[in-house]
């Protein structure tokens, strides 16, 4: 069972607390207790983490199974220090790619991918280099290129690094286009608003 947590801006360790705790509360009103959960819950961390919060989340979270997100060698570097101070076993990660040049958003430039996954795969032994994510525009114009822009990045990291192309897990496709990125090769898709319904931006306000 793997569930997914939005990072959020200058508190992603309190939130994942909170849902860890809503998830405890809501087993209990159910009738179940906590420790009835299955044990194989793993958590995913979705989106940009700053490097200085990785100590934290990892300790905060010892069942987090996967950082969605990973785009400099800075965040890589933390991340595989702090897991080899906590003791855990490795940490798969996804290296985020930013497909759509837009300036806003985190990830590394399709034209420096290799280098990142070269530098995770090789140089961190603590992390575990699962694929590659992206996340496209927030109106799905550029969803054709975008899932394009990440498949050939795929193939190049696959031919650099001597890996089968199945063995790195593409990450694309939201509640607007998931069909398509499935289409195009996504082996993961994030579709928590059509779930659970949209976000309520105007809370964050």
């Amino acid at each position: 069972m793997v569930m997914a947590a939005p990072a959020l801006e200058g508190a992603a360790v309190t939130a994942l607390r909170a849902v860890l705790h809503r998830v405890r509360q809501a087993a209990e009103k159910s009738g179940r207790r906590a420790d009835d959960l299955p044990e194989d819950i793993e958590w995913h961390f979705v989106g940009h983490l700053q490097s200085n919060k990785a100590k934290s989340l990892l300790a905060a979270v010892p069942s987090l199974a996967m950082v969605e997100g990973v785009d400099n060698e800075k965040l890589a570097n933390h991340l595989d220090r702090t897991v080899s101070t906590l003791g855990r076993k490795p940490l798969s990660v996804l290296v985020q790619v930013n497909t759509s040049g837009e300036e806003s958003k985190s990830g590394v430039d399709p034209s420096r991918c290799v280098e990142l996954v070269k530098h995770v795969k090789l140089g961190c032994p603590n992390l575990q280099f699962s694929g590659l994510m992206t996340i496209g525009m927030p109106d799905y114009s550029s969803t054709p290129e975008n899932f394009r822009t990440l498949s050939n990045c795929r193939t190049e990291v696959c031919k650099a690094l001597g890996m089968a192309e199945n063995q790195c897990e593409l990450s694309m496709g939201m509640s607007g286009d998931f069909e398509q990125a499935i289409e195009m090769g996504s082996t993961n898709v994030r579709i928590g608003s059509t779930i659970f319904g949209p976000r309520d931006y105007t809370k964050k306000k």
